[in-house]
């Protein structure tokens, strides 16, 4: 067979049922073949949007994303995408067209160095020049891509690869020099974690977003629920432990709950499970968690005393290190609920003390109250995805996350025009689940082009967008810092979103009244296919609780928006 031909057999093996992608001059082959061999593919309208929807795909289903890029601007137009999944780990394999062979470093009509560009936001990379090399290549990066610490890998591909004939023989094993896959660590090191337990009063467990990429959310309920120890979770980490689970004090860091940060910050054993102490999360660094020991359980090592001296490193995978703390904490004898029982007690007072709330306006829909009136219409299992901005703050602070894999967002990057695509990729990984979008009026114009995706598609996904007419966090920060200078955020407010959705083939609607919210929400989202809801909201509220950059945890701003 081909080149071509090879890399859609390598696939098959790999048992991927779908790729994104957008087609071009330098992989007319390959897609020549994805139309022979009926290979399942979505088309989207942009390669941005097309590594953003294998990105979501992904973090829904817990498989590999792929993607199909052209060479040069196509891509380059991966970049973002690829950096959005290498900040979050998330497993991707990206193939990428190349210029022919002899024209490689001739500064050729549509080259770009792909490997060299994308070198520091992958996990690792190929250039192939050779047919022969595909399965090996494919069979690596794959393996590559799912094992350890997830990340994208970028497969780069000379033209004239695609069309080479070979003889197939896909590869049973994977032999790499220096990298094994197999993160087992040194169980001595959970002893000692064990014996700081021993001697703690107020521990806290912190969890993130390695927990779900694991797959060991049961392992870890079962280690609370036997514990009693009060948990908090970064961004990534929602949905690990239910929002109303007691003893869940919810999400810590800059717009993190009172109870979160208070704990932290008066905790004496901090137990970091799949985190990376990220400066939105810690706040001034010297003043984090001042009274702790850290235990840091991480399959990478690079990631140990990088923002947080750790005192207890537990360097492994989290499959192989959660069930043998699992296992010795039941093995004690020791019952830790009732040991803990006044430290868990005070946690929970806090959080009684300082919930994350907001007020009703009889004028206009708030935030919040938007979010919240989703989250009570929809079920349990509805996976929800964010853009990027003050409405993602609202949507991890009042979407009630049940379940791991259930709550999708651009976290290390921070990348506005993520959602709409994740969403739609999020829903081909799982049809038979509800998806539904928050996003805001900057962050949806910059991938809108994906709702044509999802019209001709047919992709239910419900886009619920948060209309302010403002950059809102953009903002926030030019209110509360800048004197409220509001240089170029703000929107004007003069495009039809409803129009637009309409134009592009999705049905629409707009709520602008509080007391239409309940009953208009309902209808909406269950209209059947995708669906626009544009909802009007005021201008100038702010994502509270807040800590200012560079403040630390326990010095939240706590109070009311301005009017």
């Amino acid at each position: 067979m081909n080149g071509a031909q090879t890399i859609l057999e390598s696939l098959k093996r790999e048992n991927v049922d779908l790729v994104f992608g957008y087609p071009g001059g330098a992989v007319l082959d390959l897609y020549d073949a994805v139309y022979q061999a009926k290979f399942p593919h979505i088309l989207t309208r942009h390669e941005q949007g097309a590594v953003h929807a294998a990105d979501g795909y992904a973090r829904a289903t817990g498989k590999v994303g792929v993607v199909f890029a052209t060479s040069g601007p196509g891509a380059t137009n991966l970049i973002t995408g690829i950096a959005t999944a290498y900040m979050d780990s998330v497993p991707l394999v990206c193939f990428t067209g190349q210029v022919t062979n002899p024209l490689i470093g001739k500064d050729s009509f549509q080259e770009a160095d792909i490997v060299g560009i994308t070198t520091p936001i992958t996990k690792h990379n190929y250039l192939v020049k050779k047919a022969s090399e595909l399965p090996r290549v494919i069979k690596e990066a794959f393996f590559i891509a799912r094992t350890g610490r997830p990340g994208p890998v970028v497969i780069d591909i000379a033209k004239d690869v695609f069309t080479t004939m070979i003889e197939y023989d896909y590869p049973q094993k994977v032999k790499l020099r220096g990298y094994k896959g197999d993160f087992t660590g040194d169980e001595h090191q959970i002893d000692d974690v064990m014996e700081a337990l021993g001697e703690a009063k107020r521990p806290v467990f912190f969890i993130g977003g390695g927990v779900t990429l694991s797959d060991q959310t049961d392992v870890l309920r079962d280690i609370v629920k036997y514990t009693g120890i009060p948990v908090v979770s970064s961004l990534m980490g929602l949905g690990c432990i239910p929002a109303k689970e007691e003893g869940f004090l919810g999400m810590v860091g800059m717009h993190g709950s009172y109870a979160a940060n208070m704990a932290v910050q008066k905790s004496d054993l901090l137990i970091g499970i799949g985190v990376r102490f990220d400066d939105r999360v810690t706040g001034k660094v010297d003043a984090f968690a001042p009274n702790a020991k850290v235990v840091h359980f991480e399959v990478d090592k690079a990631e140990i005393n990088k923002n947080v001296f750790s005192h207890y490193p537990v360097i492994g995978d989290l499959c192989w290190s959660l069930p043998i703390f699992s296992e010795r904490l039941h093995k004690t004898g020791v019952d830790y609920f009732a040991r803990f029982a006044k430290w868990h007690k005070q946690t929970l007072d806090m959080d009684r003390e300082c919930p994350f709330s907001y007020k009703t306006n009889e004028q206009f829909i708030m935030p919040q109250q938007l979010i919240d009136t989703v989250s009570q219409l929809v079920d349990e299992n509805t996976i929800v995805v964010t853009d990027v901005g003050q409405h993602q703050m609202w949507a991890a602070q009042f979407f009630d996350s049940r379940n791991p894999r259930q709550f999708i967002t651009s976290g290390g990057l921070g990348t506005m025009g993520y959602g709409l695509p994740a969403a739609i990729g999020a829903k081909l990984g799982c049809p038979d689940k509800k998806v539904v979008l928050f996003t805001g009026d900057g962050s949806v114009m910059m991938n809108c082009q994906e709702m044509s995706t999802a019209a001709d598609n047919e992709i239910d996904v419900k886009v619920v967008l948060l209309h302010n007419r403002v950059l809102g966090m953009v903002t926030q920060w030019q209110r509360m810092f800048y004197g409220k200078r509001y240089s170029q955020t703000l929107l004007g407010g003069k495009t039809d979103y409803v129009k637009l959705a309409q134009a592009m083939g999705m049905e629409a609607c707009r709520i602008e009244k509080p007391q239409e919210l309940r009953e208009s929400l309902e209808k909406a989202l269950n209209v059947e296919g995708p669906m626009l809801i544009d909802v009007m909201l005021p201008a100038n509220e702010d994502v509270l609780p807040m800590v200012a950059p560079g403040a630390q945890l326990d010095n939240m701003v706590l109070g009311g928006s301005e009017e």
